[in-house]
């Protein structure tokens, strides 16, 4: 006979609300920051001012609406606790799997114009406006790599597995073939060397949400592994709280905070290499940064409602594999 599931208390309904709010706002602040940033709108600090403006009002019902869908969310259904963490863990999942279908599409293409425009095919294959638009990074950015963002989330849609691993192989792939043009056929560009890094830096930002979500990451453990399982519940909340997830949102604020910021600037003025003929793919690695923080403060959160059903010992706690924890 099953263990019947304790009656949510008024903690479970508050940890909720909390962790749904905080998303919620974490939404309303992207959508807010690029319309302040790359619509030049006023930001909502503009409704004190005294001057009326009705982009401000608009930004301001922004979050209403997000923190309205939240708590309609939590207060239209009871959910457990860790049902909850399974549906942020399945949004980042998603998310993930996307942005690496993402970067293996835009690896693949910006290599190959890189190829072309180096070995002077690029002309014979297009017609030379295009040749010139293709070598600005302002027009291959949104012509060339915003599509092969979509698509990736679409590919995303219709596939269930993360992919690193793979991924981990072709980065593998990519720098046996640099030491092997190296060596035997004395051939090098600078677009090879861009392709290992873009796609290693890819693996290392996108992988932590999961190697967070495997506990994989290096524990530093002198009292834990002796702990009950509610003891563990509340560091690993605490934790999440005090340490992760406040991390992850000065990541964002940061990066976020201004034209110049170190992940807004590059993005915005698609940032490229010295190299002449390298990658133009290095605006995105800043962005990989923000989505680092984005994708761990996701997991962070599961983690805090997966934590705090352990502490209130409820069932159905994930097991993780220990040849996979640290």
């Amino acid at each position: 006979m099953e263990t019947a599931e304790p009656r949510p208390r008024r903690a479970d309904t508050l940890s909720r609300l909390f962790s749904w709010f905080m998303l919620a706002y974490l939404v309303a602040y992207l959508i807010n920051n690029s319309l302040v940033h790359a619509k030049k709108w006023p930001g909502v600090v503009s409704v004190f001012s005294g001057t009326f403006d009705w982009r401000s009002w608009v930004q301001i019902l922004i979050y209403v609406a997000a923190f309205a869908v939240a708590w309609l969310f939590v207060k239209g259904k009871p959910r457990t606790l860790r049902a909850d963490a399974i549906t942020i863990t399945t949004i980042n999942t998603y998310i993930i799997r996307s942005l690496f279908w993402a970067v293996l599409f835009i690896g693949l293409a910006d290599m190959a114009i890189s190829f072309l425009r180096v070995e002077g095919f690029l002309t014979s294959i297009v017609n030379e406006q295009l040749a010139k638009d293709l070598a600005r990074p302002q027009f291959r950015g949104p012509t060339v790599h915003l599509p092969l963002l979509l698509l990736g989330f679409v590919f995303g849609t219709f596939t269930r597995t993360l992919g690193f691993h793979w991924f981990a192989l072709l980065i593998v792939i990519a720098e046996l073939a640099i030491v092997i043009t190296r060596f035997i056929f004395s051939y090098e560009q600078a677009f090879m060397g861009d392709l290992v890094r873009f796609w290693y830096a890819a693996l290392f930002l996108f992988a932590s949400a999961y190697t967070l979500l495997q506990e994989g990451h290096v524990r530093v453990d002198i009292f834990y592994s002796g702990m009950k399982q509610r003891s563990k519940g509340f560091v690993n909340a605490f934790g999440a709280l005090a340490f992760g997830i406040t991390l992850c949102w000065t990541i964002i604020i940061i990066g976020l905070g201004g034209k110049a910021a170190i992940i807004y600037g590059p993005l915005a003025n698609f940032e490229v290499s010295q190299s002449g003929f390298g990658m133009y793919t290095k605006y995105l690695m800043a962005g990989f940064l923000g989505v680092f923080a984005i994708t761990m403060l996701l997991q962070f959160t599961a983690q805090f409602l997966e934590s705090c059903a352990d502490y209130r010992q409820l069932p159905g706690g994930r097991k993780v594999a220990t040849e996979i924890a640290h």
